[in-house]
């Protein structure tokens, strides 16, 4: 239990890197969005060497066993798809898609898997969807219409809470969550106005 608390607030740490540009954005300090993407291309760099040493070399610090699962002492653990899915939406889409689906993953996805029992199902319990929804949908009206928030919420509650498997490979949300989310809120700006 005390691991999964870390797990949960070092997951939530990701929404430092929304605030650190929305900051320093507001303050006129230099990080445009450019700047911003370069960044995340730094950091998610960063987090693949760090697999691959632990994963082909065998670093095999204390940390990791803190912070991975079980399921992720042979794969790609979450914190890497982590960045990696944020990058990818921050490389993608402009900012206003971007930074809300990186708040969905970081504070969403914790905050469901507070009230989730933590087992693995197709479809998680609704009062788990309804948590992930209720959360993204407060996030991305912060940044987005309505029609594209409700949208951005319903891809981010889909990634969260309906588990994707690929052969016997089962994907994880910390993937999915900001890229179904920005992919969501992108196609509802871009074609409900058609």
């Amino acid at each position: 239990m005390a691991d999964e608390l870390k797990r949960r607030l070092v997951h939530a740490s990701g929404s430092g890197l929304v605030a650190l540009y929305l900051l320093a954005n507001s303050l006129e300090l230099g990080l445009t969005w450019r700047r911003f993407q370069i960044l995340m291309v730094l950091l998610a760099t960063g987090a693949l060497v760090l697999e691959f040493v632990r994963l082909q070399i065998g670093l095999d610090w204390r940390l990791y066993d803190v912070l991975t699962r079980e399921y992720e002492q042979d794969n790609p653990a979450g914190y890497a798809l982590y960045m990696i899915s944020m990058t990818a939406v921050v490389v993608v889409f402009p900012s206003e898609i971007a930074l809300p689906a990186m708040l969905m993953l970081a504070l969403g996805d914790p905050i469901s898997g507070a009230v989730s029992d933590d087992t693995l199902k197709r479809v998680k319990h609704p009062k788990v969807l309804v948590t992930m929804f209720l959360v993204s949908t407060a996030i991305a009206l912060a940044f987005l219409p309505v029609a594209a928030a409700l949208a951005a919420a319903l891809g981010a509650t889909l990634a969260d809470g309906v588990t994707l498997e690929i052969r016997t490979y089962i994907i994880d949300d910390n993937l999915t969550i900001p890229i179904y989310a920005a992919t969501a809120a992108w196609g509802v700006l871009e074609f409900a106005a058609i």
